[in-house]
């Protein structure tokens, strides 16, 4: 079982150069195996806020993905709630400011660990340390 991020997220919503390998990999997962947490409906918003504000994506397109993401979130992915104890553990990954972690990519992070789950990533710094941290990373 994994847990993807938002960059695998975004990949396989909008058009990006990895889309295709995210979208193909996903499909050849069994059903109940990829896992998510709440954090990424505020994560997959900012990015798709940022793709429209910057012309990546026009206003129908961010509202196709934002919808593909809604249906995918409800019908297909295993969701994670957050609680207190992520955060905790996200920011003591973050205390170890030789990983070079974000608050909210610590956050992916903790959660996975808690779960026991693979991490899936585009991000190679965040696929860098969760290998620090002894977070499996699945190759795409």
């Amino acid at each position: 079982m994994v847990y993807l991020d938002t960059s695998a997220i975004v990949a396989a919503l909008t058009l990006e150069p990895h889309s295709e390998r995210i979208i193909s990999w996903m499909a050849e997962q069994p059903e109940g195996t990829l896992h998510v947490s709440d954090w990424c409906d505020t994560e997959v918003s900012s990015a798709l806020g940022l793709k429209l504000r910057t012309g990546a994506l026009s206003v129908e397109k961010r509202a196709e993905a934002l919808a593909m993401w809604h249906g995918w979130r409800d019908r297909v992915l295993m969701t994670s709630p957050i609680a207190a104890s992520h955060f905790i553990t996200a920011a003591a990954y973050l205390d170890q400011h030789k990983l070079g972690l974000r608050a909210g990519d610590a956050l992916h992070l903790a959660v996975a660990a808690a779960a026991g789950l693979r991490i899936v990533t585009l991000d190679r710094m965040m696929a860098s340390a969760a290998l620090e941290l002894g977070i499996p990373v699945e190759p795409i």
